[in-house]
């Protein structure tokens, strides 16, 4: 199993899909917010951590159809299959790369980007924390998302028409914290809706992704 997350991880790296892309996305997505918003500290304030969790939802999805993609197309897929490991371990395995070559670094630059956005300083801690709660089950919902899609042409479009609408409950608790966390109120309620998804995401879903690709592999 280490030497799969190894291989996956060093797969995502020189596919083009690891953290270099994730990161020169989500920086963009900060430095373009206040052209089109304007210069004012107040209003950048107020909105940071909206900014910095879609910016991190959009990053996590830019790599999502490279998590089966290079298996399917070289075969390995198949060999997965009927290896002794078990499917949804391998699944597992797929969605702990996408999240360490992905979500992970995500996590440690969101502070550093919040600065650009003047996210106000008791909001730095709850937006690492939504972050690390909440790209997880970025990553697992996208593996759920790339199976349904694997071995489609061009299926990159319909995998995220699939993965939005689900995203959409991470980034509302997740942004919701970071909110709170910024205004200085209490953000335990979110946090722990946060914690549940991400939970019931990583218990459900590499079974459901499983399942999936057993049945596109026949």
């Amino acid at each position: 199993m280490i030497a799969l997350l190894i291989r996956d991880m060093r797969l995502a790296i020189r596919a083009g899909g690891g953290f270099g892309l994730g990161l020169a996305f989500f920086l963009i997505v900060v430095v373009l917010v206040p052209f089109g918003v304007g210069p004012q500290s107040a209003l950048l304030a107020k909105i940071a951590a909206g900014i910095l969790w879609l910016g991190a939802l959009l990053a996590c999805l830019l790599s999502l159809d490279r998590i089966f993609a290079l298996d399917w197309e070289d075969g390995s897929l198949d060999l997965l299959a009927t290896a002794p490991v078990p499917m949804e371990a391998a699944v597992t395995i797929k969605a702990l790369a996408h999240w360490l070559t992905t979500g992970l670094p995500l996590v440690i630059s969101a502070p550093v980007f919040g600065m650009l956005l003047n996210l106000p300083g008791p909001g730095y801690g709850p937006m690492v924390i939504s972050l690390v709660l909440g790209t997880p089950a970025l990553s697992v919902i996208g593996t759920f998302g790339a199976a349904l899609t694997v071995g489609i042409k061009r299926g990159g479009l319909l995998l995220s028409l699939l993965v939005l609408p689900l995203y959409v409950p991470t980034l509302i608790f997740g942004a919701e914290v970071a909110r709170r966390g910024a205004e200085g109120m209490d953000y335990a309620t979110p946090m722990l809706m946060l914690a549940g998804i991400t939970c019931g995401a990583i218990a459900l879903l590499p079974f459901a992704s499983a399942a999936v690709l057993r049945v596109n592999l026949r």
